[in-house]
């Protein structure tokens, strides 16, 4: 934080003595410039060179920052997702978030093996539990069990999205005909 002040310091500072050397070149020397006997004599038109400061347009003001701890925050794409009874739920491909930009449900790669047969699910944000993430290899807890997710339905880009949470039971979509 007080890195930025400096650096909000030494931009004004900088920005002031620009302001005063422009200004200086702009004011006629003191004292006269033409010699005595040239004093009478028609002074010659000269083109005004007013001298601008160049600054630019809306500039932005410098970026806030945070720091933020290593043992702090983790981040979860590609982390491993299980059961409270640690079964093995798959893991986490992307993350869901609502217009506002509020996040509201992760979307796990569940079943198969190596990446064959399985299918992609929607669960809430909050069915899930972050709280054991010490390093990569650490899980992140899901409130559901494993039935619950396979009976999900299947999630496909640019449809909507049942999105499985943890209180209530899930019920299989019925097909509408």
């Amino acid at each position: 934080m007080r890195t930025a002040g400096w650096l909000v310091l030494s931009a004004a500072i900088a920005a002031g003595l620009t302001v005063a050397a422009s200004r200086a070149a702009e004011e006629p020397p003191a004292g006269p410039t033409t010699p005595p006997s040239e004093a009478n004599a028609p002074a010659a038109v000269q083109p005004s060179t007013s001298t601008v400061p160049v600054t630019p347009k809306d500039a932005a003001p410098p970026p806030s920052v945070t720091i933020i701890g290593a043992s702090d925050a983790h981040g979860v794409l590609g982390r491993d997702v299980r059961s409270a009874a640690d079964e093995d739920m798959g893991r986490i491909v992307d993350i869901i978030v609502d217009r506002a930009g509020r996040v509201r449900a992760a979307v796990i790669d569940f079943g198969g093996f190596l990446g064959v047969g399985s299918r992609k699910i929607v669960v809430d944000w909050n069915a899930m539990r972050f709280g054991k993430i010490a390093n990569k290899k650490d899980s992140i807890t899901l409130e559901l069990t494993k039935a619950q997710v396979a009976a999900a339905p299947e999630y496909k880009e640019d449809t909507p999205m049942v999105v499985l949470g943890a209180s209530g039971s899930l019920q299989p979509l019925q097909a509408i005909q």
